[in-house]
């Protein structure tokens, strides 16, 4: 990783026995090599499939990696140097199943899914050493028993965290304290059904998949606009003729967003106009392999000119150069990793 913090991707294995995260260097023209492999020292939960946008996430400008390990109901937090990983500290993550984390500056939350009651999130401080240290009476709960939150992640401002919930079909949104505890949620009913993954523009557009209970070409996507700790719709479930479709990522410029679509292996691109809207830019913008299951995870390189994207059942890794207007041409893919990979997050 001769330029750790501008040039590599992970991804966790998410293991039931030994969690860890595979690292892979990026080269100038996007194309990527495997650096190595680093334990987490807690444990993923062993199944495919894993519901992982944000299950590792970058702190500190890409000084820190963190993890969520699923199965021992923990985070693991790394430091990103230029020969690869360094494993600093494993906390607990505040509850059961934990698979999505949000970082904005020191302050990190945690979505827990499992165990008794409702789903919850859950505040730390990131502090020097690479521990996390709990923030007394931050835990909130999600909107009901059944919400299955799915992605946790802070608006640009840091100011707001909000938290799709596949089961209800609501977004929940929290008002960040000064201290770093929470108020809320605020409810929001999605337009579409099953909100998945989400992203943000820089100006603050938050862009949400859904999938619609895996309904055959039904995949969607909608946009909103923060007001107070709130989120109001502002284009309502735009399709993209797809299947299935799971992830979010919005462009460095702001302009343009990626969803990936499970369902046939395609990625669709969507345009985004100054004023929140969203319209479907290319419904198959891409593909890995078209026609069948397994596309899931994808991010942007640091300087938003690569792609990468995770099939989770081919169990590759695939880039793309990102052009204008939000073309995109294949690099090509890595491949070798475990049929329960998970998560990807890349710098």
């Amino acid at each position: 990783m001769s330029n750790a913090h501008t040039a590599a991707v992970f991804v966790q294995t998410n293991d039931a026995v030994a969690n860890a995260v595979a690292a892979f260097g990026r080269e100038a023209d996007g194309s990527l090599s495997r650096i190595g492999t680093y334990s987490t020292g807690g444990r993923g939960n062993g199944m495919p499939h894993l519901p992982s946008q944000g299950s590792l996430v970058l702190a500190e400008g890409g000084a820190r990696l963190l993890v969520a390990n699923p199965g021992s109901d923990d985070v693991s937090v790394f430091a990103v140097g230029a020969d690869g990983l360094e494993f600093l500290a494993r906390t607990p993550s505040g509850g059961a199943a934990p698979r999505s984390i949000a970082a904005h500056g020191d302050l990190v939350y945690v979505l827990n899914t499992g165990g008794e009651g409702p789903g919850s999130v859950t505040g730390f401080r990131l502090v020097a050493s690479g521990s996390l240290e709990p923030i007394a009476g931050s835990t909130r709960p999600l909107s009901a028993d059944e919400a299955d939150g799915a992605q946790v992640a802070f608006d640009p401002s840091g100011r707001t965290l909000v938290v799709t919930e596949r089961v209800t079909d609501r977004l929940s949104t929290y008002a960040v304290r000064g201290d770093g505890t929470l108020d809320g949620p605020i409810v929001q009913s999605s337009p579409g059904a099953t909100p998945y993954g989400f992203d943000f523009s820089p100006d603050g557009v938050l862009v949400v998949t859904e999938a619609f209970g895996g309904q055959v070409g039904a995949a969607a996507a909608s946009s909103y606009v923060l007001e107070g700790s709130g989120a109001r719709p502002v284009s309502s479930s735009v399709g993209n003729t797809r299947s299935e479709v799971c992830w979010a990522v919005v462009t460095r410029e702001g302009r343009h967003a990626y969803v990936t679509n499970f369902g046939d292996g395609t990625i669709s691109s969507y345009a985004i106009s100054p004023n929140g809207e969203i319209d479907l830019l290319e419904p198959v913008a891409a593909t890995t392999r078209l026609g069948e299951k397994g596309l899931r995870d994808a991010a942007l390189s640091a300087d938003g000119s690569f792609l990468y994207a995770l099939d989770a059942d081919a169990q590759e890794i695939h880039a793309w150069v990102v052009g204008d207007e939000a073309r995109l041409a294949p690099i090509g893919a890595v491949d070798g990793l475990p049929t329960t990979v998970a998560g990807l997050a890349a710098l």
